[in-house]
């Protein structure tokens, strides 16, 4: 099982992280930079998140997740909506100290983005049972019961589609594979003692501690 993170699929995200910004539909936002957590990274359910002794400052991002259904290898966009149908939310955690090392040395991101625990996920939705489709879902994070971070995939640089059209071009998609979609703005600290809450299109489905 891979675990897929999609970086900068939000403009304002982007932004806020002195990242390039690029126009939906343009060349570099339909090739999405990518990077992978372990499967160890999964936190598992029930769990709290314990703060890592490494880092000081972990913070978190909020995400849609796809869960991919079948195997699939070179997917046509107008065909990648065969190989999902339910939904999920995620907390990429990221230690951004560590990140931000990593980039002033330019190395990989690996140590602050793929640490255990970092990849929290709630339990998956069928796509059936909302209202609305994979491109309109609304979703939130609370930090102690404050919204922090809320964001709609409507505001996708690259859509659910073309992202598994993308990565798809260049490793095998295999059943049970998640797709970390993109954070939106508002990406934070945490610190011990916090409770992060998400919601997804009104719906509660994730709860983290941090201990």
């Amino acid at each position: 099982m891979k675990i897929i993170c999609i970086a900068r699929n939000y403009t304002e995200h982007a932004v806020e992280m002195n990242a390039p910004q690029y126009e939906r539909g343009s060349v570099e936002a339909q090739s999405p930079a990518f990077f992978l957590k372990p499967d160890s990274a999964l936190l598992q359910r029930g769990m709290p998140f314990f703060y890592p002794d490494f880092s000081s400052q972990v913070e978190h991002e909020v995400e849609v997740v796809v869960r991919i259904d079948k195997v699939g290898k070179s997917i046509d966009e107008r065909f990648a909506h065969r190989y999902y149908n339910s939904v999920a939310l995620g907390i990429d955690f990221t230690a951004r100290d560590l990140q931000r090392e990593a980039k002033a040395k330019g190395l990989p991101w690996t140590l602050s983005k793929g640490f255990d625990g970092s990849a929290v996920l709630s339990d998956f939705v069928p796509l059936a049972e909302l209202e609305h489709d994979v491109q309109h879902l609304a979703f939130s994070l609370s930090r102690n019961g404050q919204v922090v971070q809320q964001g709609n995939t409507a505001d996708m640089l690259c859509s659910v589609d073309c992202m598994i059209s993308y990565i798809s071009q260049f490793m095998l998609l295999r059943t049970g594979d998640l797709i970390y979609t993109g954070t939106p703005s508002g990406v934070g600290p945490v610190v011990i003692g916090d409770i992060l809450e998400g919601e997804l299109e009104g719906r509660p489905l994730l709860q983290c501690k941090v201990k």
